[in-house]
């Protein structure tokens, strides 16, 4: 890397650097949360934790070829909203294998000794289940082709378990699992999957790893949008620093990791990261407050005519409809959650959505829907409905949805519905015109909230409303 004049840069010998650390999957939200905090981590003196990351699909090539010319090296950009940028430069990764080129490197990597933690952050896509059993899938040609007798490796569950076979075999310790995906309880997730294919492998083996490897759940945030065409470009302008994939993310970001760990951890609190013995009560938060917040904004703000996060939280009704949904429907279902203030909380996620230095987009946010709103809104509309509180916004953002499952907006316009279950969801929407509750009649999706009148009055009234008087009608009503 060239010149650096408006950029910090590594505070530490990256010489002095060791991998204590394997991690699959490096991208933008790796590179700006785990890695940011590993590379604190070195400047304040701990260097036996820098990260050797593996990339497994052809993909990942891209990242090797723009890391390894950098020697793991990459710019941070922070964006606030007032306008501040802040870039940095990170050298955490002090190495990036690509497992295609050299399976056997990746294997004796994860082998050494010196190995103590395998992070992950590999989508939920990468956990290998089934959606239609909930069971790991052996069915996968890559799994499959990865349990045939004498196979070379080419999956994270290939190489993690014969990296752990060997260990066996040499008496080394087991390291700990660490999964930084955005799931509910992904430790317990990823404990399930590498279990699961080590017991189809080598039952004693399976067995050997239930009761030597750790997998501590962890909740995680920052958001970090796909690098934008022209980042580089500005980076460059800005700091001299010409680097090949930079990564920008939201000033915002939070780590809380439970305290499992089979051979010594990172003193990550030293760092910002709140090291706790339950995650579960900052999942739920997050869960219920921040990701039910963004589907109780996207479907209006859509139907408003908001393209953009920003731009809807910047509505005085789309505002009023998060922090009251938050404070009213949200909140009442947490657990305590030590250390947070949820009013603070509440306030900073509602800065974060409006921050338009991101430029988070309503079309990310209301993808998916099918598998989002069952998990971050139905729970909370079901603990609400069985402690006899009211659901009417809760109730509302899911007519929203039927409303934008239509696939024609309030000007006649199409709408591009991005979901696995389209096919389904947008005929049923425009069924519910005739048939109201066919869109929620689905168990799979929302249980038995059909045949419960403390939901389906409100969402009835709700989506009458959408169709006969609009989206902004029916907010201004609602939050009267």
């Amino acid at each position: 890397m060239p010149r650096i004049t408006e950029a910090t840069v590594p505070a530490y010998d990256r010489s002095e650097l060791r991998s204590g650390i394997v991690h699959f999957g490096v991208g933008g939200f790796h590179r700006a949360h785990q890695a940011m905090y590993l590379d604190r981590l070195a400047s304040a003196g701990a260097t036996d934790w820098g990260i050797c990351g593996v990339g497994v699909r052809p993909a990942d090539a891209a990242m090797r070829d723009a890391l390894v010319p950098q020697d793991g090296l990459y710019t941070l950009t922070l964006k606030h909203p007032d306008g501040r940028v802040e870039t940095a430069v990170l050298g955490a990764i002090r190495e990036y294998l690509f497992a295609p080129d050299d399976p056997e490197r990746v294997i004796e990597k994860l082998a050494d000794p010196e190995t103590r933690v395998v992070s992950l952050t590999i989508t939920e896509g990468g956990y290998n289940f089934s959606p239609a059993t909930g069971q790991f899938d052996f069915t996968t040609p890559d799994v499959a082709a990865d349990l045939e007798v004498g196979a070379v490796p080419t999956t994270v569950f290939g190489l993690v378990t014969e990296a752990l076979r060997r260990r066996r075999e040499r008496g080394i310790p087991s390291f700990t699992i660490m999964s930084c995906d955005n799931i509910a309880g992904n430790g317990e997730m990823a404990h399930a999957t590498f279990s699961a294919f080590a017991h189809r492998r080598d039952a004693d083996l399976g067995d050997w790893i239930d009761t030597h490897t750790r997998f501590p759940n962890s909740m995680v945030d920052r958001i970090t949008p796909a690098t934008p065409p022209g980042l580089r470009a500005e980076v460059d302008e800005r700091t001299g620093v010409d680097d090949l994939w930079p990564v920008v993310a939201e000033p915002f970001t939070q780590w809380v990791l439970e305290d499992s760990f089979s051979m010594g951890r990172p003193p990550l609190e030293d760092v910002g990261v709140q090291v706790v013995d339950d995650v579960a009560p900052y999942e739920l938060m997050k869960l219920r407050l921040l990701n039910a917040g963004h589907q109780a904004l996207c479907y209006f703000g859509y139907l408003l005519g908001y393209r953009y996060v920003h731009d809807a939280t910047d509505d005085p009704l789309i505002r009023t409809l998060l922090r009251r949904y938050m404070n009213d429907e949200g909140r009442p279902t947490l657990q305590p959650v030590p250390g947070v203030d949820l009013d603070v909380y509440t306030e900073t996620l509602i800065d974060r959505f409006a921050n338009p230095a991101i430029g988070d987009t309503i079309a990310r946010l209301c993808q998916d829907s099918s598998d989002r709103i069952p998990k971050w809104l139905v729970p909370v509309i079901v603990d609400r409905l069985a402690a006899g509180g009211d659901v009417a916004l809760s109730a509302a953002v899911v007519a929203a949805w039927t409303r934008y499952a239509e696939g024609v907006d309030e000007h006649g316009g199409t709408i591009e519905v991005v979901d696995p279950l389209a096919a389904t969801l947008v005929p049923r929407a425009r069924r519910s015109r005739t048939e109201p509750l066919a869109f929620v009649a689905d168990p799979d999706l929302f249980g038995g909230l059909a045949d419960d009148e403390h939901f389906t009055a409100p969402y009835l009234r709700a989506l009458d409303s959408l169709r006969s008087e609009g989206a902004r009608a029916t907010l201004a009503e609602l939050l009267s």
